[in-house]
């Protein structure tokens, strides 16, 4: 059975349509998240779901009950916010425990569900301070603590890490995941971020102005995106694109004056315009590479180059996995491997 299932689900401020015909299954114990840019509707239909907000039509049920008329408190679910909303006047064990206070849970079952939470999140020496007197991480533990004395069919999450400095981030994120493996509860997990997507869940779902644009497992997306916008979304740093056409066989595609054969058994309308995406880590500096690129800019990470240039007057980025002796201006050559070439409508931007 579903965890939590969205059919046709429609959301609409006046004349802004947030939501549009969004369908969604999700299996329990699953760890989904929903991802795209500023204002593509993540929040609100994360919200939705929670029932802070009312969708216009479609319908939305958790483990089986149709919600849409169940007010949030009755849902069964659990909200980890972005900003923490933690007490200021309340200690740690207050805050974590506030939700079954107010449903006047017995005192036993309370300090059990606190001993059991904070032992999860290494809170147990921490109880009796502030939020004042805890780091960022610190807090954002607490919210999650939370959650989990609720024991909820569903936890959700909105952004809960950008508040956080980059190291702590990505100390987080294998927090989070590895909370989820131990409850085993259905998870949302909202984000901008794709590399807290890849990394953390089961799911992806992509979206754009209000619209599900792909959904599935994260490398399906990486090696098999549906669309140049999924393309583009998934991957950093982000795809390349570059302006190409199909030879006269059907079974090759050219740009900048070159030529390769398409994949194995995969064959186009000959002469047809196409957009071609190369990822950055698929291209390789080779002395026998048949790709001209001009250096403009290198970025050295220690553990990689990234290489931003041009390729007949098209900006092309490169990631070489070495520490090449390189300067602005200098003339590359670039290997490309047929098998990583992904194709696109030039007007649709589907994959073709």
């Amino acid at each position: 059975m579903n965890q939590v299932e969205l059919s046709a689900v429609e959301k609409h401020y006046g004349e802004y349509h947030a939501l549009r015909n969004i369908d969604l299954s999700i299996p329990e114990g699953a760890f989904v998240a929903l991802i795209g840019p500023s204002g593509c509707g993540k929040s609100t239909l994360l919200r939705s779901i929670a029932g802070l907000e009312q969708i216009s039509s479609g319908t939305i049920s958790i483990a089986g009950e149709r919600v849409n008329d169940v007010p949030p408190r009755r849902r069964d679910v659990a909200m980890v916010f972005q900003s923490y909303a933690l007490y200021p006047h309340m200690d740690v064990e207050r805050n974590m425990t506030y939700s079954l206070r107010l449903r006047r849970r017995s005192a036993d079952l309370i300090a059990a569900a606190v001993r059991e939470a904070a032992a999860t999140l290494n809170l147990s020496g921490l109880l009796g301070r502030y939020p004042r007197e805890l780091s960022g991480g610190q807090r954002q533990r607490v919210a999650m603590g939370r959650a989990i004395v609720r024991h909820p069919k569903v936890f959700l999450f909105d952004e809960p890490l950008s508040n956080l400095d980059a190291e702590l981030r990505v100390k987080m994120r294998g927090e989070v995941r590895a909370l989820h493996e131990r409850l085993g509860a259905t998870s949302i997990y909202v984000t901008h971020d794709q590399i807290e997507a890849m990394t953390m869940a089961d799911h992806i779902v992509v979206l754009k102005a209000g619209r599900i644009e792909q959904q599935g497992p994260p490398l399906a997306l990486y090696d098999r995106p549906a669309n140049r916008f999924v393309a583009g979304f998934i991957g950093s740093p982000s795809i390349n694109f570059i302006e190409g056409a199909v030879t006269a066989d059907g079974g090759h595609v050219t740009w900048e004056g070159l030529e390769r054969p398409l994949s194995l058994g995969r064959r186009l309308s000959a002469a047809q315009r196409v957009q071609i995406g190369l990822r950055p880590e698929h291209l390789a500096v080779a002395t026998d590479g048949t790709m001209a690129m001009v250096v403009d800019t290198i970025e050295r990470t220690g553990s990689q180059t990234i290489i931003l240039g041009r390729c007949g007057g098209q900006p092309m980025t490169v990631i070489d996995h070495g520490r090449p002796v390189l300067a602005r201006g200098d003339n590359l050559r670039l290997a490309v491997a047929p098998d990583h070439i992904h194709l696109f409508d030039p007007d649709s931007g589907a994959a073709v």
